[in-house]
């Protein structure tokens, strides 16, 4: 007997947990007497292709943020959608699994329970800290949530909403993940100019993390950048490298350098982001996920979101947590200092520049920083959730250890 999953993933985050899913769904299986095969198929991006999915569309091409940048593509999405439910009408699908991107997979979620699809939320949305209104879509469409974040587990429960904890995959894919030598060895040998006459023994590496969105770099790498020329001045030894999600980014973060900018001690990274978590001593960063392998790799940041005036005024009335960093929501505390940039940009360099002028001078304040991220990593931040979340699915799918990953040709 074969059973088919369709998966519904928009953003780029989304693609690297579902992907370390479908890897684990292939790895519990064991092949004996009976084999049941189960498909994998659906909306999503490069890694879960190259995790075995038949991708029917690259969906992480299409992720937007805000009603802004959705608006004008209402109609795409509605042509998705129109394209998911061809696929449950064909009475193919087992079941459905969304991860994140809830205004988009509501519609998902809703046409597939037309058909009688179980649905699970795998990374669910953040309904515990905005909208929460939603979780009405949420026990109406949804069967089951494997939940990543302690917070969401006891608010899905306490809304009668079937919930199970599996953690948070971001710390399945830092355990994962082999690190680069040659990168390693690069960012070990990249110092001041070897020109300069300074003392170089108190020299550390400050990561930039302009974020993974083309809007995000464009925001808030101005910030850094201006952030970077006053540490240059006020910390002359220090040195910075810029980890680019992808290589457009790289290029756009390149070309805001000035011509008095060629002298500062900054390198740029693509696609190297945990070489450069691994290797600084802090970090300033745009707020999203990658704080969570900041956390795990046990290295202090100070973190910005610069968002514009309207939707600021929105955000504040419908918050209802009072951080924007998944850290200090699992440990209840500002482990990680951060700001909201609305309007003029001097405050959030202001707040930059104090605070990474602190992690690298203040060795008391980093040392209590770093003890806070050791004690939030031991009690949060073990690996294991894509086998958990595989293992429950494999049980919700009625299949049995004799479970085999059907991988696309």
């Amino acid at each position: 007997m074969t059973k088919t999953l369709f998966f519904s993933v928009g953003e780029p985050s989304g693609d690297q947990h579902a992907a370390r899913l479908i890897e684990q769904l292939h790895n519990r299986s064991v092949s004996n007497r009976t084999v049941e095969r189960i498909n994998v198929r659906g909306f999503g991006g490069p890694e879960m292709r190259r995790a075995g999915c038949r991708l029917d569309l690259d969906l992480t091409g299409h992720a937007v943020v805000g009603i802004l940048e959705v608006l004008p593509k209402l109609r795409e999405f509605f042509r998705f959608a129109d394209q998911a439910e061809a696929v449950f009408r064909s009475g193919e699908i087992d079941g459905v699994v969304l991860v994140d991107f809830p205004g988009f997979n509501w519609h998902i979620a809703k046409r597939a329970k037309k058909y009688g699809i179980p649905v699970y939320y795998y990374c669910p949305p953040q309904l515990w800290a905005w909208g929460g209104w939603r979780v009405k879509k949420m026990r109406r469409n949804v069967d089951h949530v494997m939940t990543v974040l302690p917070i969401e587990t006891s608010y899905f429960n306490q809304h009668g909403i079937p919930t199970t904890f599996v953690g948070h995959p971001f710390f399945d894919a830092v355990a994962q993940k082999q690190l680069d030598e040659i990168t390693m060895r690069q960012l070990d040998a990249f110092s001041i100019d070897n020109d300069s006459d300074l003392d170089q023994s108190d020299s550390k590496l400050v990561a930039v993390l302009p974020g993974s969105r083309d809007h995000e770099v464009h925001r808030n790498f101005p910030i850094m950048l201006e952030t970077i020329r006053r540490l240059s001045q006020s910390s002359p030894v220090t040195r910075f490298a810029v980890a680019a999600y992808r290589d457009r980014h790289c290029l756009w973060c390149r070309q805001q350098l000035t011509p008095t900018d060629r002298h500062l001690p900054i390198d740029f990274f693509v696609d190297r982001t945990s070489e450069v978590i691994e290797t600084a001593h802090c970090a300033m960063m745009v707020s999203g996920s990658v704080s969570l392998e900041l956390m795990a790799r046990g290295t202090p940041a100070a973190v910005i979101y610069r968002v514009g005036r309207l939707l600021h005024a929105v955000g504040k009335r419908v918050l209802r947590v009072d951080s924007v960093t998944l850290p200090n929501l699992m440990g209840q505390r500002k482990v990680f200092p951060e700001f909201v940039s609305v309007g003029e940009p001097e405050p959030a360099i202001d707040f930059l520049h104090e605070t990474i002028s602190a992690m690298l001078d203040d060795r008391f304040y980093y040392s209590r920083v770093c003890g806070d991220l050791d004690r939030l990593r031991e009690k949060y931040g073990q690996p294991g959730a894509s086998e958990r979340a595989a293992n429950f699915l494999i049980e919700q799918l009625g299949c049995n250890q004799q479970t085999i990953l059907a991988r696309a040709a």
